[in-house]
């Protein structure tokens, strides 16, 4: 069925690699120079930074440092022209980097290493790869997002935590017959993103809604939206209450989660099978819903809404899930995963050009379940994150890179948990298989008709390590536990 948009406002709604090499000369010096303006985007932001002129206290504005690669040195061999990269240098602090390029379309064909400078500790890490190959995941080609003209090529952004230093170098392959010169393997326009989530949002103050709204019953025409989300912040429909101070952008996403949970929280509470059944409007698809899991929302991690492009986008309905890893490494705290999660917002809609978060929903390693893409979660919304298989689908990162690191047990529970769910909505076996039909994704042609299992790892739709070989090693389990979560 075909995607469409409806709009927001006005609606009630990869594996990381440590190279035993000498530390390169040309260390940091002391106090450096700035950078130049150019190289500049948005306020300074973080620990001990002023908010910028405008934005309220308590905002999560963030920022964006974009600085263009260099030749570094001399040509390694006659022909071949010198390494791009970035040469160490003092920074703006940053906690999540990725590197992207003019053409979405091109490929970058070599390897991308990285090293920081803590700025806690004023240590700098070993060099660590990046992950290039993250052309598989984005809007689906032909797509209005895929042709807004904004969309750019990219590697996957890797979280490093708080630092002040960086050191970058990119390395393109070779011709596969060895000839050739090595430049063209490399696209236009490499830039390398400091991206800074900026600070964790501040306690939430003001009235809250006294009641929650009817919402859409699941199961309702997809697009059909009731009641209204005013300016003046005053909820509609039932008792009325007042509201938290919220943007046009807030509430709309908030809203869209209408029926599940208050405007303005912070989480959709869980559910017992017997609660989430009532939530069906459908009798034969309420025989199989599952509990529902308890998920943050965006409100919850710190969302800023104003990033993200105003309408939501939606399919007809859900038919399967993919499981991805977010490739973003390991290094990190669940304390930290809302700060992830706004830096990889960040560099999807600012540095990648999408327009918004690209996955569906994001699990930490501590089975936290996080809303991603906004337009409800029990809503058929139209992600980016599997590369011609996004119509229909539901897109679930699980925050790491699992290629060599086992998935954490609560993990890969809340991945079954959620997908139980979720697939319950639409009556979903999470252990069947359907049949999806491709938008052109390099491993099937575009219309072709692909047979898949409706907990199916990135790997299936596209030729992709994702989501790591251990990850993918337990979507058996993942289906065997959802199945049983809706009483299969």
């Amino acid at each position: 069925m075909r995607a469409y948009l409806a709009t927001s406002i006005g609606v009630v709604c990869t594996a990381v690699l440590v190279l035993p090499l000498s530390r390169p000369s040309g260390a940091l010096a002391a106090s450096p120079a700035a950078p130049p303006a150019s190289q500049q985007a948005g306020p300074r932001t973080g620990p001990g930074a002023a908010h910028p002129a405008g934005t309220p206290a308590g905002a999560v504005p963030g920022s964006t440092e974009s600085v263009p690669l260099r030749p570094l040195g001399s040509p390694r061999s006659s022909g071949s022209a010198a390494e791009p990269g970035v040469a160490s240098r003092e920074v703006r602090p940053f906690s999540l980097l990725g590197v992207v390029w003019d053409d979405a379309d091109d490929e970058l064909r070599g390897t991308v290493q990285v090293r920081t400078r803590s700025a806690t500790t004023h240590v700098w890490s070993g060099w660590q790869d990046v992950e290039t190959h993250n052309q598989e995941h984005g809007a689906d080609p032909g797509t209005q997002e895929r042709d807004s003209g904004t969309v750019r090529g990219s590697t996957a952004p890797l979280w490093v935590g708080g630092s002040d230093g960086v050191e970058l170098r990119v390395r393109a392959t070779a011709e596969p017959d060895g000839t050739g010169p090595v430049r063209p393997l490399l696209p236009r326009g490499l830039r390398l993103e400091l991206i800074d989530p900026g600070d964790e949002p501040a306690p939430q103050t003001g009235a809250q809604p006294t009641t929650q709204g009817t919402g859409t019953a699941v199961g309702a025409p997809v697009g059909m939206e009731t009641g209204t989300s005013p300016a003046n912040g005053t909820m509609t429909g039932g008792t009325t209450g007042l509201a938290p101070v919220m943007s046009a952008e807030d509430m709309a996403s908030s809203s869209a989660n209408e029926g599940l949970a208050s405007l303005g929280a912070a989480e959709i509470p869980a559910l017992t099978k017997a609660e989430a059944e009532v939530e069906v409007s459908d009798a034969t698809t309420r025989a199989y819903a599952a509990p529902r899991p308890r998920i943050v929302t965006r409100k919850g991690w710190g969302a800023d809404e104003s990033l993200r492009e105003k309408k939501f986008g939606y399919s007809g309905t859900v038919k399967a899930a993919f499981v991805h890893h977010s490739g973003t490494g390991n290094n990190y705290t669940c304390r930290q995963t809302p700060s992830v999660l706004r830096g990889i917002y960040r560099y999807h809609v600012k540095s990648s050009g999408w327009r918004d978060f690209g996955y569906n929903f994001a699990v930490d390693k501590c089975g936290t379940i996080y809303e991603g893409r906004a337009g409800g979660v029990a809503r058929p919304v139209l992600g980016a994150h599997t590369f011609g298989f996004n119509t229909n689908t539901t897109g679930i990162a699980v925050l790491g890179s699992y290629n060599r690191t086992n998935p954490p047990s609560a993990a890969t529970t809340a991945v079954a948990r959620l997908t139980a769910w979720k697939l319950g909505l639409h009556g979903v076996n999470p252990r069947a298989k359907v049949t999806l039909t491709s938008g052109g994704s390099g491993k099937y042609g575009k219309g072709a008709r692909v047979r898949l299992h409706t907990v199916s790892g990135h790997r299936d739709g596209f030729s992709t390590d994702c989501p790591g070989s251990r990850l993918y090693g337990k979507l058996g389990s993942v289906r065997a536990k959802a199945a049983g979560y809706q009483g299969r």
